[in-house]
């Protein structure tokens, strides 16, 4: 072992005892807030009244992961199970999450020390030249010359060289640590993200169905009633060319006719749009699902009992919260990562190099060893480092104010679908009601016009408002069921049992 080797060496090795005690002394401190879970205050209780078959019961954990099953509708399942594995923003959310588990390896490597290995090999050339005059002599008789060549040669020089170094910044202030907990709290945000897109694609995905169900049914409904206004018609039509009737009442009867006729296109457009959503949705093309949904079927029917919980079950399960605080837990953790920077950070390096004139000759008696400690610590940015560690805390402070907004946002959702649910269902027994008496309308006045006991005016008021009252029937049934979506959206059902495997 070469002289030089020793000597470096016991250098390096000296500095362990002073590495040491700033180790003890500091007790590898963190620097910056420790995050504690805000408490928040959450009623115990609905505000809303509950009814309509709702109730404050204990929600079954499968029932609410696989809520869309409660309106045993098996196309309605097959187009979730499409969904969840095709849908294009659950995949771009999923990739959110490998990207935020990447970052979260790349601050832990920093934790870990850094090694390099390097190589060289350079060569010198050097050129000399040498040359002699050229000699002469004379004489009366005779004369002699003698000519000197010139030469030139080249000589090279080898170098070669090889080291490996290393490097390992101590988180004595914990930065590093800071920015780990950042990171991973990053990734359960982007966790909690994707959560939240599988939520909105289920709910989409069911009130799309519903919508095609409900605009099915109301062109059903329109075409029945323009077949009975177009027998009207053409009796009307008789009985003008007999002498019966006056123009007035076929012209009466031929524009009721038509108005509800030019309500059909609009439904159609209605119903071919809510298709395409769907097909969208399940990552394909427009015009994948109409011909699996051509043949109408009735618009799925909600239970009769629907448990919806307290407050608080609901606070914790939605990902939108969870997500926000997961936010404010890495915002948190980021003025630690800030406050670091006012404090010195020790780097320990080292550096093992072999050098040689020729490869063959690198051996250890051309080994070099050096290393040690090495400190910095910026003492003057002109207060660049405590204005970050503001601008961290103001972004903490605005991370609260959405955890906050979100709880809000959540509760308010909640207690709107909670009206809107059981409210619809008053609305739709109504409407049922009044759809029954309007049919019930529509005989008399017939039969009092063929009499002769009624003008034709009675007979169109009452076929337009039948009209109007099974078509608001038909839509009322399906916002009860789009309500019960929106509820369970609300509620934050769904993704337990259907997030993709983050872990891969």
């Amino acid at each position: 072992m070469s002289f030089l080797y020793k000597t470096n060496f016991l250098r390096s090795m000296s500095w362990l005892p002073v590495v040491f005690v700033i180790l003890v002394l500091t007790g590898c401190a963190t620097v910056g807030p420790d995050y504690v879970p805000p408490e928040i205050s959450v009623p115990k209780d609905w505000y809303t009244q509950l009814k309509g078959g709702l109730t404050t019961g204990e929600m079954d954990p499968q029932t609410l992961a696989e809520w869309w099953k409660i309106l045993n509708d098996l196309e309605l399942s097959s187009l979730i199970d499409r969904a969840t594995l095709n849908n294009l923003d659950l995949k771009k959310a999923l990739a959110r999450v490998r990207e935020a588990r990447a970052r979260r390896g790349m601050a832990k490597a920093d934790l870990l020390p850094t090694f390099d290995a390097t190589g060289s090999a350079s060569w010198t050339y050097a050129k000399t030249r040498s040359s002699n005059d050229t000699i002469s002599s004379s004489s009366s008789k005779t004369s002699t010359s003698t000519n000197i060549r010139t030469s030139t040669s080249t000589a090279s020089q080898g170098l070669y060289a090889a080291s490996f170094d290393a490097g390992w910044e101590l988180d004595i202030f914990g930065g590093v640590r800071r920015s780990v907990e950042a990171a991973e709290a990053d990734l359960q945000v982007s966790e909690e993200d994707l959560r939240n897109v599988l939520v909105s694609l289920l709910a989409e995905v069911v009130s799309n169905y519903v919508a095609v169900r409900t605009y099915q049914a109301r062109i059903a409904v329109a075409e029945a009633n323009l077949e009975t206004q177009a027998e009207t018609y053409q009796l009307t039509q008789w009985g003008y060319e007999a002498g019966l009737n006056d123009e007035l009442t076929l012209q009466q009867a031929r524009y009721n006719l038509e108005s509800t006729r030019s309500q059909i296109p609009t439904l159609c457009t209605g119903l071919e749009e809510a298709m395409n959503r769907i097909a969208v949705l399940l990552g394909e093309q427009p015009g994948k699902v109409h011909a699996e949904m051509k043949k109408q079927e009735p618009i799925p029917v909600p239970p009769l009992k629907v448990a919806v919980g307290v407050p608080a079950d609901v606070l914790r399960r939605r990902p939108d919260v969870r997500q926000a605080e997961r936010q404010l837990a890495a915002q948190t953790a980021r003025i630690g990562v800030a406050t670091a920077d006012l404090y010195p950070k020790l780097t320990l390096s080292g550096s093992i190099g072999l050098e040689a004139l020729s490869s063959s000759t690198l051996s250890s008696r051309g080994l070099t060893v050096t290393g040690g400690p090495q400190v910095t610590w910026a003492i003057f940015k002109a207060g660049a480092i405590r204005q970050n560690i503001e601008v961290q805390s103001a972004l903490q402070e605005q991370y609260l104010i959405a955890y906050e907004t979100a709880i809000l946002s959540a509760l308010e959702e909640v207690e709107n679908a909670l009206v809107a649910y059981a409210e619809e269902q008053k609305r739709r027994q109504s409407l049922s009601e009044a759809a029954q008496a309007a049919q019930k309308t529509v005989e008399l006045a017939q039969k009092k016009f063929q009499a002769g006991l009624t003008d034709f005016s009675n007979v169109l008021e009452a076929q337009r408002s039948l009209l109007s009252f099974q078509d608001q029937l038909v839509q009322s049934e399906g916002s009860v069921t789009s309500n019960l979506v929106r509820l369970y959206k609300a509620l934050g059902g769904g993704w337990t049992s259907l997030t993709p495997d983050v872990k891969k």
